[in-house]
């Protein structure tokens, strides 16, 4: 495993969830700063996932502590850089948002960060069947919304 690699992914994906450039790099750091505490090793196949976990319990706890008032508060502290790229593009970013979350980081750990599918199913708690048929009906309804925006299939 890539440290440097899994580094920015953890980082994106914790950026996905909070939309604050700062809270995303203090979660990412904790995240590996725990996940080095365990003493795993980098190449049982287990560590993706626990990274990944770790990551999202403490976004989830980032916004227990601190809730946001509003969608535009967040979108007020995003401060997108060249990685998010793909989200600045209006329509996507207008498709995504009409999607439910955990399809939207059901796609994010998919297509962005490139995750496997075992993976997805270890870090989300869902069998790989149910994994691929959500991905799928995400995938139908992006492409829903983006034809609607004027997108060719």
């Amino acid at each position: 495993m890539d440290i440097a690699e899994q580094y920015d992914k953890i980082y994106r994906y914790c950026y996905f969830k909070l939309r604050d450039v700062q809270l995303a790099q203090d979660i990412t750091q904790e995240t590996f700063l725990r996940f080095y505490r365990q003493d795993m090793t980098l190449d049982n196949g287990k560590e993706l996932p626990y990274l990944y976990t770790i990551a999202k319990n403490l976004c989830v706890d980032e916004f227990r502590r601190k809730p946001f008032d509003s969608i535009e508060d967040i979108e007020e502290k995003a401060d997108f850089d060249k990685s998010d790229e793909w989200i600045n593009n209006l329509a996507v970013r207008s498709a995504m948002e009409k999607l439910p979350l955990d399809e939207q980081e059901l796609l994010f750990l998919r297509y962005v960060n490139e995750i496997s599918v075992a993976s997805i199913c270890k870090t989300v708690g869902m069998s790989r069947f149910s994994v691929y048929r959500r991905l799928s009906k995400a995938l139908k309804k992006l492409k829903e919304e983006l034809k609607k925006e004027g997108f060719p299939e």
